[in-house]
């Protein structure tokens, strides 16, 4: 069903049973998957892909253009998965040419009220950002993050999968895997393994055993991270959690959050 007051391109693309409620404004060059709602007043930009089974509140805006002083308004795209839940207020900005020229959103987030995906982010699936979470430019979020309220992460950081940031916290650099920060004196601090994610989530005892090994030997066995490195690859064998935590802290740009 699409409302009479709605402003849609010429050149959008909507499958058969796509809702489109009162006064929304759909730009240029926009695709619109099945089962997908836009709520009234929803804004979708230019260059624009949106999955299937998509629920866009009331009020939103996705694909806007980036708010990154240097971009001229060159063809940039914002592109959602499936399922994904992005609730009133919250803003999702298309891409940028100096970036990846485009901002990727996964399937089965959710992006709470007034929550903010900047210019040229990658956000994974099953994540969750609470009311006025934001993430500048280029920022990566892995899957099944939850990211609390009134958080803020610096571009190009990165969050690990299965990870914790707490309300309020302001993130400066990546956040490991397996783990929860919250609010430290001025940057996040690193508070320990998000356990309780961990068993909601599945993972088995020997998963969570192995990954408390690596973490201890990481921040409490009072190594450097190369000696650290070495003997946690000399203690824990044929664990897949830990052999990704030690594959994202060798592949870190910014260095990571400690406690």
């Amino acid at each position: 069903m699409i409302h009479p007051t709605a402003v849609i391109d010429p050149t959008v693309i909507l499958a058969t049973d796509v809702e489109i409620g009162p006064y929304a404004i759909i730009g240029k060059h926009v695709t619109i998957g099945k089962g997908t709602k836009v709520g009234a007043h929803a804004v979708i930009g230019d260059w624009t892909e949106i999955g299937e089974n998509n629920h866009i509140f009331h009020q939103s805006s996705v694909g806007a253009p980036s708010q990154d002083l240097k971009y001229r308004g060159e063809e940039c795209w914002t592109r959602i998965g499936d399922n994904n839940t992005i609730r009133e207020f919250a803003t999702i900005h298309r891409g940028t040419v100096t970036g990846l020229s485009e901002t990727v959103v996964g399937n089965n987030n959710l992006f709470m009220t007034y929550s903010h995906v900047a210019h040229d982010c990658v956000i994974g699936n099953g994540i969750v950002m609470a009311n006025v979470a934001t993430l500048a430019g280029h920022v990566r979020v892995e899957d099944n993050v939850i990211i609390g309220g009134l958080a803020a992460v610096q571009q190009f950081s990165r969050i690990g999968a299965y990870s914790m940031v707490g309300g309020g916290t302001m993130v400066a650099m990546d956040i490991l895997p397996y783990t929860i920060a919250t609010p430290g004196k001025r940057d996040a601090k690193l508070r320990g393994l998000n356990l309780i994610g961990l068993k909601r989530r599945g993972f088995s005892e020997r998963a969570i055993a192995n990954l408390k090994i690596a973490y201890r030997i990481l921040f409490m066995a009072d190594l450097d991270l190369p000696a650290a490195i070495v003997r946690i690859r000399n203690e824990i064998s044929n664990s897949p959690e830990v052999d990704y935590l030690l594959a994202f802290i060798d592949s870190t740009q910014r260095g990571f959050c400690r406690g």
